[in-house]
């Protein structure tokens, strides 16, 4: 995790020279292996990402200070332009000298019908980013190779990609809106923008002069929490074109299939932000929400790459759902290496959202994917490009060393025919001159001798020469023969190695994976022991309870039972006492009654019998007689009893009843 503080916000603020030093450096972003880069900043709105990125005049960002490294590594590789030209279908061809020739003469005649020649002036806005003593260079270029730089600018708006590039037609009259790019996939399954403009660049000032004049296109805003608030999310493109060079070291292979593209994005993403503070409406707040959803998508993409990672998963991870992810899909996948950029700023009011950030960033650390092996670029043998201008070089070094310089093979051609016999001065008058015929082929037939020798010596020091020229490229191809030998096993040991590697990597990921796991059922186990243990109290507790409730229940019934049977022999009693009282009560009345019948009886026959005498006897008193005891009925206290006992357990079971029990209702037994 890397951090960096806002220019605008902290004066306290640390050098881009300081940043690049403990954030991503820019060695790490040439892309001069095969493999692509990405590098973003990310943080919330008005904390110095775009600052980190480009930097300021004297105080270069991370953008041109790779810029500045790359052409600083393959400044004297480069090749001409137009010798490797884009295609549209994000690949490189490879154009012969001939034709690049042309086109790139083509492209000055129209350069200079439409542009007239005046001296250009640098741009004071990316004028001396960087310092000659700040420049750097990588080491372990492949000399072998040649390269080409090629440029594109796009952005990412409301989840739709612009070219920052592209020029438009004018058009007074009707302003036409620039037209949105859509995704692509290649041939090898990597996601592109189709119809992009690449253009081909040479130096750092030119390729930083391309990314300005994208710069000015685009779109900021200003909110109230930032006077230059980025609206979309840009994205600097820089490929990188490699192709070997033939046996000689002089020419490029025209082979299509032995060109290397790597690729470096440089992504500026736009800050999060809350519409609470920023108070967008309208068009800003639709830009907010765009940026905020897109930068929701990247974080649960990286979320979902840890979850398959550490649980051993299979999710899908949802690229698609935002053009920024689908764009880099094949960076998480694998594909490359990724580098992030946390900007913080140490506001007191962004704290919140800065938590939200670091704690992103830490989960950023925690995913790691694994890695392609680079395949080599051809079997061709290492410093051909050295040793033919070594050669060069030795070839000019001995011309320039010879007596005369480079064109003296006549003198020495006039030297062999100095130290030849000299002809003999003579004159020759007659064709049968028998002195001087004799002495002049005398003469010839010696230098016919020594030229004869100095042939012979010549063709032997030529066959000479010839067998130990053969005898070396024999010792040079052994050599080579060996070094590519050891180079194929050293490929075959660096290819065990990347595979034990790979299965180290993955045991310690299953080993991660596993003791995840392990601290998973453990902790699931420690949670279900302690809910067996409160489950376990809790019976405890529920049996001891029902056990008190049973025991106390039994007395209660116990106690219940003596009541009712207390109550009962109580009623028993009373209702014996007041049965008895009633019978009595009732036998008095029977008895009044009978003797009122009697009399009754008595008084209708005798008024039937004897009328006078009953009127006569009626004056008279009568004498009291005895009163006789009415028998007992037999079937009152048999009847009563039972009844008693019905109302004496209602009474027991409901008391409120009681008062309406009265005498009354007794005299009914």
């Amino acid at each position: 995790m890397y951090c960096s503080y806002s220019t605008s916000k902290c004066p306290s603020f640390i050098s881009q020279k300081g940043q690049n030093s403990t954030e991503a450096s820019p060695e790490e972003n040439i892309p001069h292996t095969k493999r692509p880069r990405l590098l973003f900043t990310y943080g919330v709105t008005g904390s110095g990402k775009t600052f980190t990125m480009t930097g300021s005049p004297g105080e270069g960002g991370l953008l041109p200070r790779s810029l500045d490294m790359l052409f600083n590594s393959i400044g004297p590789l480069q090749a001409k332009r137009f010798v490797f030209r884009t295609d549209d279908k994000n690949g490189m061809e490879i154009q012969g000298q001939v034709d690049a020739l042309l086109e790139r003469q083509k492209r000055e005649s129209n350069q200079q019908s439409t542009v007239p020649k005046t001296p250009q002036k640098p741009d004071p806005e990316f004028a001396d980013m960087i310092s000659p003593e700040e420049a750097c260079k990588c080491e372990g270029v492949d000399e072998d190779s040649c390269y080409s730089v090629f440029v594109s600018y796009i952005e990412i708006y409301n989840n739709y990609i612009y070219d920052l590039l592209e020029e438009a037609p004018i058009d007074p009259i009707r302003h036409k809106p620039p037209q949105s790019k859509i995704l692509r996939e290649d041939q090898n399954h990597n996601m592109y923008v189709s119809g992009c403009t690449e253009v081909e660049v040479k130096s750092t000032e030119e390729a930083f002069q391309v990314f300005w004049r994208g710069q000015k296109k685009r779109r900021i805003a200003d909110t109230q929490l930032n006077r230059e608030s980025s609206r979309s999310h840009s994205v600097f493109i820089v490929k990188l074109a490699q192709a070997p060079l033939d046996a000689d070291g002089d020419h490029i292979l025209q082979d299509k299939n032995q060109v290397t593209v790597s690729q470096l994005c440089l992504v500026d993403l736009a800050g999060s932000e809350r519409t609470s503070r920023t108070k967008a409406e309208g068009s800003r707040l639709r830009e907010a929400g765009n940026i905020n959803q897109s930068l929701m998508t990247l974080r649960t993409c990286i979320e979902v790459l840890r979850e398959n990672q550490m649980c051993g998963t299979n999710r899908m991870v949802p690229y698609r759902d935002s053009k920024v992810t689908h764009l880099f899909k094949n960076y998480f996948d694998g594909e490359g290496k990724v580098r992030m950029v946390v900007c913080v700023n140490p506001k007191a009011d962004d704290y919140e959202e800065t938590m939200l950030v670091m704690r992103f960033a830490e989960l950023t650390q925690e995913v790691e994917v694994a890695r392609p092996v680079d395949r080599p670029i051809c079997s061709l043998a290492a410093g051909r490009r050295h040793r033919n201008q070594a050669f060069r070089d030795e070839l000019s070094r001995r011309q320039e060393e010879r007596p005369g310089g480079p064109n003296n093979d006549g003198s020495v051609l006039n030297q062999l025919l100095d130290s030849l016999p000299a002809l003999p001065a003579c004159e020759l008058v007659d064709p049968t001159d028998e002195q001087i015929l004799p002495r002049l082929i005398e003469v010839l037939e010696r230098r016919h001798r020594i030229r004869q020798m100095i042939t012979e010596q010549y063709t032997r020091t030529a066959n000479t020469l010839k067998s130990m020229l053969q005898e070396f490229d024999g010792h040079l191809m052994a050599k080579e023969n060996f070094i590519h030998e050891q180079r194929g096993k050293l490929g075959e040991k660096d290819k065990i190695m990347f595979n034990q590697k790979n299965e180290m990597d993955r045991l310690e990921k299953k080993s991660k994976m596993l003791e995840y796991k392990i601290d998973i059922l453990q902790k699931t186990t420690n949670i279900y022991e302690g809910d067996k243990r409160s489950l376990q109290q809790e019976l405890e507790s529920r049996e001891q309870r029902l056990q008190r409730e049973l025991s106390e229940r039994k007395r209660m019934e116990a106690r219940m039972q003596g009541m009712v049977s207390d109550t009962k022999h109580q009623w028993e009693k009373e209702c014996e006492r007041r049965v008895n009282a009633k019978q009595l009560e009732m036998q008095n009345k029977l008895w009044v009654k009978d003797e009122k019948l009697k009399q009754l009886k008595a008084i209708v026959s005798e008024s039937n019998n004897k009328p006078q005498r009953a009127s006569r006897e009626k004056d008279q008193p009568r004498a009291p007689e005895k009163r006789s005891r009415s028998p007992l009925p037999v079937s009152c206290y048999t009847l009563s009893l039972p009844l008693f006992l019905h109302l004496s357990l209602a009474l027991f079971l409901d008391p409120s009843i009681a008062p309406s029990i009265n005498d009354c209702d007794l005299t009914l037994l």
